[in-house]
């Protein structure tokens, strides 16, 4: 369960003052230094986009930019935001319900893709394109949401195909998709490639396998049309273990079968979207004890902030990897000190409900009232994806280190 933060983060944490916690503290050298080696075990075929999605604070865009191909967004508050912090870089566009006020607004910063999710989206984008760039041919990837044999979403923490879900065109639709294409009724628009991202939370072999599999059914389709495909997208969802934090996916395995893969298709560029597997290590969520208290035979330290913070413990369902880092100095108050009496302790916010919890039964002895807890793999889906204004608590403070 502990996760020790880098020592630039250990030493601004016990630095804060009470009253400037919870803050958010990334350590922009360990991402530089991650996300650098992640690009060197990937062979040159493979271009690494990141899916902005996952956390996009300006400072973590800019810090990925000299390694990253591009950026993957999904509204168009996204592709305003990283247009804006990453100027100049590749986009992508993804997701489902693209309005056309949306798809206007990429088709004027000329986004270099679009992955269309529906034939009804296709039309619109042709459409939307005829007017709004009229001297451009778009560049379209197909999303489809392929099937896929359970053992190859075995372990997945999060399926987005492979069963019916709102995500991509169904392969059925496949065969009417390319022929709009090739029957010169989109003369707006050109077919790339094909994407698919489908699972969340598997590790490098059952990544390769899906990959593999993406990429043979588009060739079989490039292949009845007559046609080439110069790109197939596999997607992300590269595994993160929030409860062993030093068990990271293996990038070096998947990019020597990512090679073999661009060896069996030569001339087939392969893109890949990770969000969480580049940044989830670089965040960490800083607070204090305001209190431990004896419950029903349990033991709590209620921290401040909690899930309206950091809402990644309650939308997966684990408990958030952290390390308590003892207050220095004498107790600054009149009134005595708190402090737990067992070895275990389960770690809760200011929420007025039972659900605040980030971390239950964590082994530590002698935790105090205004001792530090330092929550890790706060890098993605953390602040960003949480409910910041129920009971209307101050916000947390963000450093960029």
């Amino acid at each position: 369960m502990t996760a020790a933060p880098t020592t630039v983060v250990r030493e601004h944490a016990l630095g804060l003052a009470a009253e400037e916690l919870p803050a958010y503290l990334y350590d922009l050298s360990a991402l530089d230094a991650h996300v650098a080696a992640v690009r060197a075990a990937l062979p040159r075929q493979v271009e690494l986009h990141y899916a902005a999605k996952a956390n996009p604070e300006p400072e973590i865009l800019t810090t990925l930019g000299p390694h990253v191909d591009g950026y993957e967004v999904s509204s168009g508050g996204e592709l305003a935001h990283v247009a804006k912090a990453v100027a100049g870089h590749s986009l992508a566009f993804g997701g489902p319900g693209k309005t056309p006020e949306e798809i206007t607004a990429a088709l004027e910063l000329g986004v270099a893709r679009f992955h269309v999710e529906s034939l009804y989206e296709l039309r619109m984008l042709a459409s939307l394109a005829a007017r709004v760039a009229p001297h451009t041919r778009v560049g379209v990837l197909l999303r489809f949401n392929l099937g896929l044999d359970a053992a190859s979403l075995a372990g997945s923490s999060l399926a987005m195909g492979g069963r019916p879900t709102p995500f991509g065109l169904d392969p059925v639709d496949a065969d009417t998709a390319v022929s709009l294409f090739t029957d010169g009724s989109l003369p707006q628009l050109h077919l790339l490639g094909v994407h698919a991202h489908l699972a969340s939370g598997l590790d490098a072999p059952r990544q390769l396998a899906v990959a593999d599999s993406i990429v043979t059914w588009s060739q079989a389709l490039a292949a009845r049309h007559g046609i080439r495909l110069a790109e197939v997208n596999v997607g992300g969802g590269m595994s993160v273990d929030y409860a062993d934090p030093g068990a990271r996916f293996d990038w070096a395995a998947y990019g020597e079968g990512l090679a073999r893969l661009c060896a069996a298709h030569p001339g087939l560029t392969l893109r890949i979207e990770p969000g969480r597997a580049l940044t989830a290590y670089c965040g960490w969520y800083a607070t204090e004890v305001l209190d431990v208290k004896r419950n029903h035979g349990e033991e709590f330290a209620v921290v401040r902030g909690g899930t309206h913070h950091l809402r990644t413990p309650a939308a997966k369902g684990h408990d958030q990897p952290c390390t308590v880092l003892p207050a220095a100095g004498p107790w600054p108050h009149p009134w005595p000190r708190s402090e737990a009496r067992q070895d275990r302790v389960t770690f809760a916010g200011q929420l007025c409900t039972p659900k605040d919890v980030l971390a239950r039964q964590v082994p530590v002895r002698g935790l105090r009232a205004g001792d530090r807890v330092v929550f890790a793999m706060a890098g993605a889906y953390a602040w960003n994806i949480s409910h910041h204004d129920f009971l209307m608590h101050p916000r947390p403070g963000f450093h960029f280190l």
